[in-house]
C-alpha cells in the first residue's frame, strides 16, 4: 500500500486516545488525521478528512458511536473499542472490522489493526473475531435511551420519553413527540425491539405509543377498541395489541 491509511481516533476518553496513539505511532504506514472526544465532532472530520479506518468508543456522552454511524454515509473500516463486551453483536450488524475489550494488549490491538490493512481493499467481511465474541455474549437487547435523526445538516436528538407515539410510513417510520414529526429509516420491529416494553407498546401493526401519553382507552364497536392520547390523537387498537397493552398497565 502506497499511501498511509488515515486514521481518526474517536473516543470521549483522553488516556484512551493516547494508548491507541501509542500503539499507532510505532507504524510508518499509519496517519493519525485528527482525534474527536465526541460523536458530533467526529462526524464533522469524517465528512471532511474522509479517514479509512476509524477507532470508535461506543459508550460516549450526547452521541453513541452506533448512533454516530446513523448520521455518516459510507462509512469507513471501523474497528470499536468499548469495555462493554454486549455491544458485540450490534458491532456485527454494522459490519465493524473488529471489537476490542478495554483494556486490550498491544497484540491484540496490532491483530485487529493488520485485519483492517487487509481488508481495507475489501471492506466490510464477516468478522470472526466478533462472531467469537458473540459465541460468548449472552445477546440482551439494550434499550434506546434516544433517537436521533438528520435532516440535511440539521441533526436532531430526541430522548424516548419524548416519544408520544410512532407510526409506520412504508419503510419509514413516522415519530411524533413535542418537537414535531421526524421520519426515521427503520423498521416498526426495530422500534418494538428496542423500546423499554414497559413504557412503549406496540398496539397496531402501525402503532407504537408510549403509555404515559395515554387519556382512555374507550370500545368503538363489538370486540374493537381504540386509544385516544392526552392530545386528543386517535389510535386504533388491534387484538393482539389490547393484549399487550393489558399486559403493560
Amino acid at each position: 500500500m502506497q499511501n498511509k491509511i488515515k486514521v481518526i481516533i474517536i473516543d470521549d476518553e483522553a488516556l484512551a486516545r493516547q494508548i491507541t496513539k501509542n500503539y499507532l505511532s510505532k507504524r510508518d504506514d499509519i496517519e493519525i488525521i485528527a482525534e474527536c472526544s465526541n460523536g458530533f465532532d467526529a462526524i464533522k472530520k469524517i465528512n471532511e478528512l474522509k479517514p479509512d479506518l476509524i477507532f470508535l468508543d461506543i459508550q460516549m456522552p450526547k452521541l453513541t458511536g452506533f448512533e454516530m454511524l446513523e448520521l455518516i454515509e459510507n462509512p469507513p473500516v471501523i474497528i470499536f473499542t468499548t469495555a462493554y463486551d454486549h455491544f458485540a453483536i450490534k458491532a456485527f450488524e454494522v459490519n465493524a472490522i473488529d471489537y476490542l475489550l478495554k483494556p486490550f494488549s498491544e497484540e491484540r490491538f496490532n491483530s485487529a489493526l493488520q485485519k483492517a490493512i487487509g481488508q481495507l481493499g475489501d471492506r466490510f467481511k464477516q468478522n470472526s473475531a466478533i462472531e467469537n465474541i458473540i459465541k460468548t455474549t449472552d445477546e440482551k437487547i439494550e434499550f434506546l435511551e434516544r433517537v436521533v435523526i438528520k435532516d440535511g445538516s440539521k441533526i436532531t436528538v430526541i430522548p424516548v420519553e419524548e416519544i408520544k407515539w410512532i407510526e409506520a410510513q412504508d419503510d419509514y417510520v413516522l415519530i411524533n413527540c413535542d418537537k414535531g414529526r421526524f421520519l426515521k429509516q427503520k423498521t416498526m420491529k426495530y422500534f418494538e425491539t428496542h423500546l423499554n416494553e414497559n413504557q412503549f407498546v406496540r398496539v397496531h401493526r402501525s402503532y407504537i405509543i408510549n403509555v404515559d401519553f395515554i387519556q382512555h382507552l374507550e370500545q368503538t364497536e363489538t370486540e374493537s377498541y381504540r386509544l385516544v392520547l392526552k392530545n386528543g390523537k386517535e389510535i386504533p387498537v388491534s387484538k393482539t395489541g389490547l393484549q399487550r397493552l393489558k399486559n403493560t398497565l
